[in-house]
């Protein structure tokens, strides 16, 4: 009874001093989030249905994800993150415990093409057109 009551102290006390947090870190790297960033479309007016936006600068180079919740014509709900950061630009789509990166490949009319592979994300406004071989979903940005 005497040892398993000194076993328990003993591993409560590294576990405590274990799970000490660290602040130093790297210094370089700076951080900024926000819950709701100000989005604006072509006529100036706020967008008001970002979900999320964060900016991280490395090294004086700046990244930036801002998040959206699209909705497919059946109802379901897609997770949508645009990266730009220096070296390239991507749409990251998640449904269905699956994420699909497609990198920027060109922009024209208004309207920014992502595509790898077999698979083509045409956005343009609040909507974007996914194709995969025959199969073709619209999405609309949405809130939830």
């Amino acid at each position: 009874m005497k040892k398993s009551i000194l076993v328990l102290g003993a591993v409560l006390t590294l576990t405590a001093i274990g799970c000490k947090k660290s602040e130093s870190g790297n210094k370089s790297v700076i951080k900024a989030d926000s819950s709701e960033t100000l989005v604006t479309d072509t006529n100036g007016k706020v967008d008001s249905v970002t979900q999320s936006s964060s900016t991280i600068e490395v090294n004086g180079q700046k990244t930036e994800k801002t998040d959206f919740v699209y909705k497919a014509t059946d109802g379901t709900l897609v997770k949508v993150v645009f990266k730009n950061d220096p070296k390239e630009n991507t749409v990251a789509i998640t449904s269905n415990k699956k994420t699909f990166t497609l990198p920027k490949t060109e922009t024209k009319d208004g309207e920014t093409i992502y595509k790898k592979d077999d698979m083509t994300a045409r956005v343009k406004g609040d909507s974007i057109h996914l194709e995969q071989g025959n199969n073709i979903i619209e999405l609309k940005r949405t809130k939830i």
